[in-house]
């Protein structure tokens, strides 16, 4: 691990994460729907104080270019929306009940408001859940493949393969020590960038979906680095892991996409078991559970076997 650099990539990326989330993350603070209303002739009165006006139709209609602003043209008998579509009629129609609600504060429904959550901390725990599950998924599945790569090259399972040592106790070794790396950074990310409060509240279950994707990642990982011949062609399986597989987790967990094919994503539910943990959400199904254990053994029996078979070819 230390000759790898894996142990120095995991603290360059608890830091920068960190920085991230502190300084530039929580920071930006872009104004839900912005609205833009167009009333010279301040026919409409007792609007809300968030709406911007403006004195003409060409400025109307610059503002609202960008499919996310909404305007209202208040210069006919009847106020209307203008606004560029955002590609979601949810989205549109959600933008739209938004900026009529401004116009009349006075008569919208108050909402309830669930949860305890301020907007900064909403943002810390959505980017910490983010960053954890890109770390566990993409960086520790990479870390270990590395490190055994490189150990191929030095000649650690041709020694092994000649000594009485187990292969299950093999695999174990690795598995340990990244599980290990991956506890202390997920420990570390969650307490620095939620507090010490809120962190501690979830870190129980935020450390007990890092076991099973750490370990879950950890083994694709071995077997990976063992079954392919050299890190140029894993090199090409980690782009496509990486742009591939976990993009659309990231799209459908954190946007207003929806595609129904994704529940049968397993990436997908391993990363809303962690963003549910970092929002204290109950976490997964006994169902969900029952395949994750049963994942970690197949997972576990086909690196056995590839590994046996590696041995074998090596002598």
């Amino acid at each position: 691990m230390l000759s790898s650099k894996f142990l120095l990539l995991i603290v360059g990326s608890l830091i920068l994460y960190s920085l991230y989330i502190n300084l530039v993350y929580v920071r930006t603070d872009q104004a839900i729907y912005p609205v833009y209303l167009l009333d010279p002739a301040e026919s409409i009165e007792n609007i809300s104080g968030q709406i911007i006006r403006v004195d003409n139709m060409e400025e109307l209609q610059s503002h609202t270019s960008d499919g996310y602003a909404v305007g209202i043209d208040a210069t006919g008998a009847a106020p209307k929306i203008i606004m560029t579509a955002s590609g979601l009629d949810s989205t549109d129609h959600t933008r739209t009940a938004y900026a009529l609600s401004l116009l009349s504060p006075g008569q919208s429904t108050p909402a309830e408001v669930i949860g305890q959550n301020s907007k900064e901390m909403k943002s810390r725990r959505e980017i910490t859940s983010e960053f954890l599950f890109f770390e566990l998924a993409a960086v520790g599945f990479l870390g270990l493949a590395s490190t055994l790569f490189e150990e191929k090259y030095m000649g650690v399972i041709r020694i092994h393969g000649v000594m009485p040592i187990s292969k299950s106790l093999f695999i174990f070794s690795k598995l340990i020590l990244f599980l290990l790396a991956d506890l202390v950074f997920a420990f570390l990310l969650t307490v620095i960038n939620l507090g010490l409060e809120a962190g501690f509240s979830v870190l129980p279950a935020i450390l007990v979906q890092t076991v099973i994707l750490s370990i879950i990642m950890a083994l694709v990982g071995f077997f990976c680095a063992v079954w392919l011949p050299d890190f140029k062609q894993f090199s090409l399986l980690y782009i496509v892991f990486a742009i591939f597989i976990t993009t659309p987790v990231f799209l459908v967990g954190q946007t207003s996409i929806t595609w129904n094919w994704i529940n049968y994503h397993p990436m997908y539910h391993l990363f809303m078991a962690i963003k549910n943990a970092c929002f204290e959400m109950p976490v997964g199904e006994p169902v969900y559970y029952i395949i994750c254990v049963v994942s970690i053994v197949v997972l576990f029996l086909v690196a056995h076997k590839t590994l046996t078979r590696e041995m074998a070819k090596e002598g």
